[in-house]
């Protein structure tokens, strides 16, 4: 399995989520390991939020049907 199908699962099982522990502690560990990431990729990850936000205060989203529809099409690819 490549790393993106990884991520796009990882992604589904994430918003499945309801026990806010277990968002708790996988906020807490991605704060813990974003620590030791390369300041480069730091920066593109913080532009790349940045512009989400953006995004969704400009109306550019989609539904979690919408989107769950796109990430079977790209699984299905």
């Amino acid at each position: 399995m490549d790393i993106q199908t990884r991520k796009l699962n990882f992604i589904k099982e994430v918003l499945a989520l309801s026990n806010e522990k277990i968002m708790d502690k996988l906020e807490s560990l991605l704060r813990k390991e974003q620590g030791d990431i390369d300041p480069i990729l730091k920066e593109k990850l913080t532009s790349r939020a940045l512009r989400a936000n953006a995004d969704i205060e400009n109306g550019n989203v989609y539904t979690r049907t919408e989107a769950e529809a796109k990430m079977r099409g790209r699984l299905d690819a």
